[in-house]
């Protein structure tokens, strides 16, 4: 399994319970540019429309530039490959308040997947404890060394 993409912020951003593994459904040329590594999914997120998962936000470059298809959007919305018992125990976990954020890509058997956390998101004095919390820990592993 190769990492191709990592979202860092989601971590802080939200406090993930579960994670779940999910097929992305790409064109040709999408699948191409994001095996290459060239994807971002900071800031993005999955909704439910009409009993299926879509990743709302994914920004996906061209793979050529100069010869991009006609229509081409980088942040097309993008279905997720789920079985349909999945996607009703996640569609009522997101009516519950949680949130389903992608936390990396990556390739498996040259299929391009997306890790899911199911989180609910941190407010800004929360993110500000995390903060401290990893501020002294930084420091107690410092002194620690001596």
């Amino acid at each position: 399994m190769k990492d191709l993409s990592v979202n860092k912020r989601a971590g802080f951003d939200y406090e993930i319970s579960e994670k779940l593994f999910a097929g992305i459904q790409l064109t040709g040329h999408e699948a191409k540019s994001v095996k290459m590594g060239r994807v971002d999914i900071a800031g993005a997120h999955a909704i439910e429309r009409g009993g299926e998962l879509f990743l709302i936000g994914m920004k996906v470059p061209p793979f050529q530039p100069k010869n991009v298809p006609a229509g081409y959007e980088t942040e097309r919305t993008k279905k997720l490959l789920l079985n349909r018992d999945e996607i009703k125990v996640i569609i009522g976990k997101i009516g519950t308040g949680l949130t389903l954020v992608p936390l990396r890509v990556y390739t498996e058997r040259g299929f391009v997947k997306v890790e899911l956390g199911l989180g609910k998101g941190r407010k800004k004095r929360d993110k500000r404890e995390l903060i401290k919390k990893r501020e002294t820990e930084r420091e107690i592993r410092g002194h620690v060394g001596l």
